[in-house]
């Protein structure tokens, strides 16, 4: 009988997969010995393997490269960074040695861009999009940017009043951009993008306000659809609109150049995970130059802003399961030694899948179980995979350990989660390591933070830290 947990995934999918394989009993990712790595750094834990960050980024500038060179589409591509997915520097650190450019959403990536300026990270050359509802601080950070000779940073507008705030804090001329209110999908509770400004009024914001005013320089529309780059006739005719949009506001706007389609690229969340993304990128490319053909205007130069493709895919974590519960005749629980709510809080948030595998023990027989996380929230538990199949996982067996992996959790968890704040029940944050290769292939390793202590949690939270633990020494 076929009673293996490795059996259980043969049947079910292609396996082994490009980054993950089995090496004896153990899960390996990216070649990666998972189980050493427990045995190293214990569990809870989360890593980064910053190679991924590179190699998807230059997979999508091939995509690119090659669908302008099939359509003979005679504009540039330039591949941004979506900051807010993941603002750590060892991320953005690995994501700029690819020649890239970047998007800020608030005032404070503005700091982080500065920052990088002063290492040399990225130079006047590098362009940077500055999207999102701004604030005084936003407008003063931006203003400064520009204002000390980054001619390449481009405000994209959000609303009408942000034009005014701009000219009174930059010096002299400066580019922008103005980005759609797109139309969400009929499943939204709401009809239009909160974001933006409405398909119906740009050209005429554009003749108003930016026509004949020598202090701006109209260069690009924002195009961006909340459920992502999906082969979806929603999507495409959103693509269309947007397209007509900006040959209008082309035949009246020279300086116009530019078409910034987003972000929105899905990473692999199951290991039957299918997209063609070449295909995709390609079929834009063709209807883009289409419409700019037929309406004989030139073709702009397309930015996309890929922030969970770019950091999603390098992310992981790994728990131990530390008991199992029998609830009831059906039901067993299996704890790990974190909470979900507090380390991937978008499974609890939006019931958000990642890839979940046993990192060991794949040739003992398996079991149907919940994963339940260490907090007393009733709402700590991992089940969107309950929505479409179980759970299973190798049988619990308290005299051989069982640990499992969350992968491609690298966009967002750690900035929603709040790393280094307060978790709920004081759950501790788990400790991090960043995962490198050199240019022999040979894997490094090092830890980025410690799991959370009791001290920094009290002090946060404003307790005497001196007086708590002068008896603990």
């Amino acid at each position: 009988m076929n009673t293996k947990y490795s059996d259980l995934i043969n049947q079910t999918f292609y396996f082994p997969q490009e980054e993950f394989k089995l090496s004896n009993d153990n899960l390996t990712f990216h070649n990666i010995d998972l189980m050493k790595l427990v045995e190293q750094y214990g569990s809870p834990l989360k890593f980064t393997y910053l190679p991924k960050i590179t190699a998807n980024i230059n997979r999508a500038k091939g995509w690119f490269r090659n669908a302008m060179e099939k359509n003979n589409y005679n504009a540039n591509y330039y591949y941004c960074y979506c900051t807010k997915s993941s603002h750590f520097q060892f991320i953005l650190n690995e994501a700029f040695k690819n020649n890239i450019h970047v998007e800020t959403s608030s005032a404070f990536d503005v700091n982080i861009v500065e920052s990088l300026l002063a290492t040399g990270k990225i130079t006047n050359d590098t362009f940077v999009l500055c999207n999102g509802f701004k604030r005084a601080q936003y407008i003063d950070n931006i203003a400064h940017l520009i204002n000390n000779g980054h001619q390449n940073t481009i405000p994209i507008l959000d609303n009408y009043e942000e034009l005014d705030l701009l000219q009174e804090a930059i010096e002299g001329k400066f580019k922008i951009g103005i980005r759609i209110a797109s139309e969400e999908e009929p499943k939204f509770e709401f009809y239009t993008s909160r974001l933006g400004i409405g398909y119906k009024n740009i050209v005429p914001f554009y003749r108003k306000q930016i026509q004949d005013n020598d202090r701006v320089e109209l260069k690009m529309l924002h195009f961006f659809i909340n459920t992502g780059i999906r082969d979806t006739s929603y999507y495409w005719n959103e693509l269309v609109k947007c397209l007509k949009v900006y040959i209008s506001l082309k035949k009246e706007c020279p300086t116009l150049d530019s078409l910034n389609i987003g972000g929105g690229f899905p990473i692999k969340n199951s290991l039957a995970f299918e997209y063609d993304y070449q295909y995709m990128v390609d079929e834009i490319i063709n209807q883009i130059k289409i419409a700019c053909d037929d309406a004989g205007v030139a073709v702009p130069n397309i930015f996309t802003e890929f922030g969970s493709f770019t950091v999603g895919e390098s992310g992981g974590a790994i728990y131990q399961i530390l008991y199992q519960k029998q609830q009831n005749d059906r039901e067993k629980w299996n704890m790990i030694d974190s909470s979900f709510i507090t380390t991937l809080p978008d499974t609890w948030a939006i019931n958000k899948r990642f890839i979940m595998l046993p990192i060991n023990r794949w040739n003992d027989s398996y079991e149907r179980i919940l994963l339940g996380g260490l907090t007393c929230d009733s709402d700590d538990y991992y089940n969107s995979e309950q929505n479409l199949n179980a759970i299973y996982l190798p049988k619990y067996n308290k005299e051989k350990p069982l640990y499992i992996g969350f992968f491609n959790t690298g966009a967002y968890q750690e900035s929603i989660s709040g790393h280094g704040g307060i978790h709920h029940c004081l759950i501790p944050q788990p400790k991090h390591i960043l995962i490198d290769r050199d240019e022999n292939g040979i894997l490094a390793t090092e830890v980025f933070s410690e799991q959370q202590t009791a001290e920094q949690v009290l002090s946060i939270l404003g307790y005497d830290v001196s007086l708590t633990f002068k008896n603990k020494e």
